[in-house]
């Protein structure tokens, strides 16, 4: 009688499991990297040159940083890009989690007020801030509106005052995104077992401390994804700026990637937009790279 060999069968290691499709995803994977690498490499190299309307290697060393933080505008535009940041950060997880609450109450008419706050996700940048241009404007917008109605003394026209004109992008900019966010705190939500809240409902424990307490700590990867999305968009963001204030009053709502196309293209001055191009790609590194770390650590641990 043959004993069966069957315990001596070695188990496949991780890295042979789906080994087709990793060797076919490996010409796409290079190419990324490739360009990527590649193309960050060659920025970070040529922003320590003195490269005008063309690049070349005529190597200056540290003076292109040297300007970059001694320039006014670039340092405005750093100061706009962190309250910015933070405002639409914190506002658009709490707006689309406390939407996607009132909707997962399996309320009336939900596809309607999901497809009204998703609605402006749809529309482009370009096209959101010359909508909330026009209505922030003090001559036929908002403030017009509500003086018309008898209250002359009213004044709302952010995008002219220039110490507070980056709040009037970040009304633009939570009307477009925080539908997206809505959508994606709500899949969450319903991805919530039943159960959950029928044992919280006996336990006594109140609906605000169920989500607080139960709710938020297992959407975490949701969250996270959130994030994600919004913070991909902050650093990028240039298009609500150009169709809504082109950077004025003054050089009040300048942004960094508004100071980079004017470098590089306006002004073609190409290392002094390489150097303003790596600090934020540096900045960018400095906050993602802690994060993926303990997150994969933790992962891995797990």
């Amino acid at each position: 009688m043959e004993r069966s060999n069957s315990n001596n069968v070695k188990p496949k290691s991780p890295w042979r499991k789906n080994l087709s499709a990793k060797i076919a995803a490996i010409p796409m994977i290079m190419t990324a990297l490739g360009i990527f690498i590649g193309c960050s490499v060659w920025t970070i190299v040529h922003s320590f040159t003195k490269s005008r309307l063309l690049p070349k290697l005529d190597f200056v060393g540290f003076d292109q940083y040297e300007r970059l933080w001694s320039t006014r505008r670039w340092l405005v535009s750093i100061e706009n890009l962190a309250v910015f940041g933070i405002c639409s950060l914190v506002l658009s997880l709490v707006i689309g989690f406390t939407l996607a609450t009132f909707l997962d109450r399996k309320i009336r008419f939900e596809n309607a007020f999901r497809t009204i706050f998703l609605y402006p996700f749809a529309l482009s940048f370009i096209v959101t801030g010359l909508v909330w241009q026009w209505i922030l404007n003090p001559e036929f917008g908002v403030q017009k509106v509500v003086r018309s109605l008898g209250f002359e003394n009213f004044t709302f026209d952010p995008l002219y005052d220039p110490d507070i004109v980056i709040y009037g992008i970040l009304i633009a900019g939570l009307w477009q995104g925080t539908g997206l966010i809505m959508v994606i705190m709500l899949a969450g939500l319903r991805g919530i077992d039943e159960d959950i809240w029928k044992a919280a409902r006996v336990d006594g424990i109140p609906t605000w401390k169920t989500y607080v307490l139960v709710i938020i700590p297992m959407m975490k990867p949701v969250f996270v994804t959130a994030l994600v999305l919004i913070s991909s968009g902050i650093v990028k963001v240039y298009d609500l700026v150009v169709a809504q204030t082109s950077g004025g009053p003054g050089i009040a709502s300048e942004v960094p990637a508004k100071y980079v196309y004017d470098k590089m293209f306006a002004s073609q001055n190409l290392a002094q937009g390489f150097a303003a191009s790596t600090m934020m790609l540096v900045t960018v590194a400095i906050i993602l790279i802690p994060w993926a770390y303990l997150e994969f650590r933790g992962k891995k641990s797990g």
